[in-house]
C-alpha cells in the first residue's frame, strides 16, 4: 500500500498555484470562525462551571466536591443535558457512540444550537468527555451551510475538510496534528494531485484556527514535568510496558462499549438514560475522586505539578475510574469526545508506574501512556504519537515513543474501535 502511495504521489501531476489560490480565503475565514467558536463554547463552559461547581456550593454551605454535591451536579446535568437531546431540533445531532473525528455528513444547521448547548452544559457540568466531536461537527455544519451559499462553485467536501482541520488545528493550538490526521486520511484514498496539493487548503485552515486560538487564549499541552535528559538502556523496557499496558487498559473500555452502550440503549428514552448516566458518573466520582471530573487537561496538569503527592494505588485508581467514567459518558448519550479524557487515563498510568518503580521518569511515564491509551480509543497513531510527545517535549523521549508504538500498535490493529456502528455494533 505504500509502494501504491508513493507511486500515486509521484505520477501525479502537481496543481498549479492559480487552482490553490482560491482556496486561501475560505480557508483563512473558517479557520479563524471555528476557532472563536471553539472558544466561545469553552469559555461559556467555564463560566458555567465557575457557578455550578464553586458559587452554587459556596451559597448552599455544601462542599464544593462532596460526595453529595459531585451526585446531584452530574445526575441534573444529566438531566438538563437529557431535556436537550429530546426537545431540541435534531436531538442535537446523532448518537455520539457512532461519531470519530471524520464527519462523513454535514448536519442541518438548526441542529447546531442543540449540539452546542448540550456541549456547554456537559464541559460545565463533570462529564469525562472533551469537546472535541460536537466542536468538529458543529463547524462542519456551519462551514458547508454557509460556504455553499457564499461560494457554490467549491465542491461542498472541501468546507467539510476545512472544518475539520479548522478545529484540530484550535483544539491543539498547532496546525501540525490536523497535518498529521489528514496524511492519516489521504493514505486511505486516491488522491487527486500531489500531497500537499491536498493539505493546502485544510493546512491554511488548521493554522488560522490553532494562531486565533493561541493569540486568544495562549493554551498549552506542556504539562511542565520533570525534564527528561538523554534515554538510557533502562528507558527502553520502562517505555515499551508502560505504553503497552495503556493499549490493554484502553483496549478493555473499546470491548466493552458495544455493552455498556447497549444497556443504556435498552432505557429507551434519553431523560432516563442520561440521568440515569449522570448518577453512574456522580458514584465513580465519589470513588475516583475529584480529579476524575470533567474533560481531564486541567486535572492533568495538577496531577504533574506534583508527582509525587498520590500513591501507586491512588494512580491506579484513578486510571481506572476516568476510564469508567469515560466510557459511561460515551454510551449514555453526553455529547463530547474521548481524546482529553483518554490522556488523564494515560497520564494517571503513567504516574501509577512512576510511583511503582521510580527508575521510570515521570515524563516518560505520562507520554508512554498516553501514546498506548490513545491508540486503543482513537486508532489514530500519529495524532497519539504527536499529543504523547506535546506533553512532555524532549527530543531524546521522540524515538523511545516511535518504538513503543509498535507493539502498542500490534495489540490495537485489527480490533474493534471505540466507535460504533448505527445497530450498536463496533466499527472494525
Amino acid at each position: 500500500m505504500a509502494q501504491d502511495t508513493v507511486q500515486q504521489e509521484s505520477a501525479a501531476p502537481a496543481t498549479p498555484a492559480r487552482g490553490l489560490l482560491p482556496l486561501v480565503l475560505p480557508a483563512l475565514v473558517v479557520g479563524v470562525g471555528a476557532s472563536l467558536l471553539y472558544l466561545g463554547v469553552s469559555g461559556l463552559a467555564e463560566q458555567l462551571e465557575h457557578v455550578l461547581w464553586r458559587n452554587l456550593p459556596d451559597a448552599l454551605g455544601v462542599g464544593r466536591y462532596s460526595v453529595l454535591w459531585m451526585t446531584v451536579m452530574l445526575t441534573a446535568t444529566g438531566v438538563a443535558v437529557g431535556l436537550i437531546v429530546w426537545k431540541a431540533p435534531g436531538h442535537a445531532g446523532p448518537d455520539p457512540a457512532t461519531l470519530g473525528l471524520a464527519v462523513t455528513t454535514p448536519l442541518p444547521p438548526s441542529v447546531v444550537p442543540g449540539l452546542l448547548a448540550a456541549a456547554a452544559l456537559m464541559l460545565a457540568g463533570g462529564p469525562s468527555l472533551g469537546p472535541e466531536n460536537p466542536v468538529i461537527v458543529a463547524n462542519a455544519a456551519l462551514a458547508f451551510w454557509l460556504g455553499r451559499r457564499i461560494a457554490p462553485r467549491l465542491p461542498g467536501a472541501v468546507w467539510v475538510t476545512l472544518a475539520e482541520a479548522a478545529t484540530i488545528g484550535a483544539l491543539f493550538g498547532t496546525p501540525v496534528a490536523a497535518a498529521l490526521l489528514l496524511s492519516e486520511a489521504l493514505a486511505g484514498r486516491p488522491m487527486r494531485g500531489r500531497m500537499w496539493d491536498n493539505v493546502f487548503g485544510p493546512l491554511i485552515a488548521a493554522a488560522a484556527g490553532a494562531l486565533t486560538t493561541t493569540l486568544l487564549a495562549r493554551p498549552s499541552l506542556d504539562l511542565d514535568l520533570p525534564s527528561f535528559g538523554g534515554p538510557h538502556w533502562g528507558d527502553l523496557p520502562s517505555v515499551l510496558v508502560v505504553a503497552s499496558a495503556g493499549a490493554l487498559l484502553g483496549m478493555a473500555a473499546v470491548y466493552a462499549f458495544p455493552y455498556v452502550h447497549g444497556a443504556f440503549r435498552r432505557l429507551g428514552h434519553p431523560m432516563v438514560a442520561l440521568p440515569a448516566g449522570g448518577l453512574a458518573l456522580g458514584l465513580l466520582a465519589a470513588l475516583g475522586g475529584h480529579l476524575t471530573l470533567f474533560k481531564g487537561l486541567d486535572e492533568v496538569a495538577a496531577l504533574a505539578r506534583n508527582p509525587d503527592s498520590w500513591s501507586a494505588g491512588q494512580f491506579a485508581t484513578m486510571s481506572v475510574v476516568k476510564l469508567a467514567a469515560m466510557l459511561v459518558a460515551a454510551s449514555c448519550g453526553f455529547r463530547g469526545g474521548r481524546i482529553f479524557p483518554s490522556v488523564f487515563i494515560g497520564a494517571a498510568l503513567g504516574l501509577c508506574a512512576h510511583a511503582l518503580v521510580p527508575a521510570v521518569h515521570p515524563a516518560l511515564g505520562v507520554s508512554a501512556g498516553v501514546l498506548g491509551v490513545l491508540l486503543a480509543v482513537t486508532r489514530h497513531g500519529w495524532v497519539s504519537l504527536f499529543t504523547a510527545a506535546v506533553l512532555a517535549p524532549s527530543p531524546g523521549m521522540l524515538a523511545l515513543l516511535c518504538v513503543a508504538s509498535l507493539p502498542a500498535w500490534l495489540l490495537v490493529t485489527g480490533r474493534p474501535q471505540m466507535q460504533l456502528h448505527e445497530d450498536g455494533t463496533a466499527l472494525r
